[in-house]
């Protein structure tokens, strides 16, 4: 039989919410349906954004390379801390031995007081003439313990040496491998940028760093002609148009990274066939026969400042930003040659591109 019972009528409180659920649907799909589509960042943006990764990138890498020139000096003095604790080893062992032969011998001479020794002695002159020598013997005997015990305590000395060194490359080797990574990650994410770019963006891109490059090296010719021009005869008092030249070795090194232009950025590298830039300074003043610091920063202490740009010569080494994390050679007419950052070569720019500290003069 059928029911005839009223249907339930829906809670009025219920009927409320839903509504107000479904007006807020209708609204954001409005609201998503006539949203403008997010912009793509322009070649520019990108170009800026990934300038900025390239800096980030280019500090992380002095700083990897501080770490692995503190790594390699430091496990070159724990392999002669071990080396020496080695050869200490075979000096106490030798002083051992040379003991145990010592306490031998006076075993053999026998245990009896001397005093007794002598009244059963037959031959009382033979007798002292043994003393003698049996005093003697333990003299020796004395003076091997104070050697043993002093090489004992060098020896001590030179473990913990080599167990602080150790600990030290420990920490050095994890430091090496965090700024390792550091770097990877922001080259990572400025090579993500560069492919958001189209084929043509990025040659368009490239072409115009190329002509930059074109123009500061013709700059950087026109000073070294107008310093020969000066230097092999020009008019009394004219100066040259900003290439004054440096010292034989600094031109020499400057002439050893003028070889190699167009060789690639690569950090962490000191050449011959790559670099990145304390790598190219170092490597090119090696070639002139002069050693200098690997890093950027340790590089603008290893001569004498030059703070005002008019008075740079050629080959002078050009420190840039706050942190002092980027060197070039000057070139001359306001030009600098270096290796730039990754994705670039070795080539010519103007000074003014970069944040300038000072010069070194090395």
């Amino acid at each position: 039989m059928a029911s005839h019972r009223r249907p339930k009528q829906p809670n009025r409180a219920r009927v409320t919410v839903l509504t107000a659920t479904a007006a807020a649907a209708v609204a954001l799909t409005s609201q998503a349906a006539n949203a403008a589509p997010s912009e793509k960042p322009s070649k520019d943006e990108v170009k800026s954004k990934v300038d900025k990764l390239y800096e980030e990138a280019e500090k992380a890498t002095e700083k990897f390379n501080g770490a692995k020139e503190k790594q390699q000096k430091l496990e070159k003095q724990v392999d002669r801390l071990q080396d020496k604790v080695a050869r200490g080893q075979d000096d106490l062992n030798d002083l051992r031995s040379g003991l145990g032969s010592l306490a031998s011998a006076q075993y053999r001479s026998g245990g009896i007081d001397p005093s007794v020794q002598l009244f059963l002695s037959s031959d009382p002159d033979s007798y002292l003439d043994k003393a003698s020598a049996l005093d003697q013997l333990s003299t020796k005997q004395a003076e091997a313990l104070k050697k043993i015990q002093a090489k004992q305590r060098t020896l001590a000395q030179q473990r913990k040496e080599a167990s602080d060194k150790l600990a030290d490359l420990a920490t050095t080797r994890e430091e090496l491998g965090k700024k390792k990574r550091e770097v990877q990650g922001k080259l990572g994410e400025a090579q993500r940028l560069l492919n958001t770019l189209s084929a043509k963006e990025r040659a368009a891109l490239k072409a115009k760093e190329e002509r930059a490059s074109r123009d500061a090296e013709r700059k950087a010719a026109d000073a070294s002609d107008a310093s020969g021009a000066s230097q092999g005869g020009g008019s009394q008092g004219e100066a040259p148009k900003g290439g004054a030249k440096g010292s034989g070795r600094t031109m020499s090194a400057y002439a050893a990274a003028q070889s190699k232009i167009g060789s690639p950025y690569v950090y962490g590298a000191s050449g011959p066939s790559s670099f990145d830039c304390s790598g190219l300074t170092s490597w090119a003043y090696a070639q002139a026969g002069v050693s200098i610091p690997r890093t950027s920063q340790a590089q603008a202490n290893a001569g004498t400042r030059i703070y005002s740009q008019s008075d740079l010569k050629v080959g002078d080494l050009v420190i840039f930003y706050g942190d002092l994390h980027h060197v070039g050679f000057y070139a001359g007419n306001g030009q600098v040659l270096h290796a730039p950052r990754t994705g670039a070569v070795v080539r010519y720019e103007s000074i003014n591109n970069m944040p300038y500290q000072f010069g070194v003069r090395i």
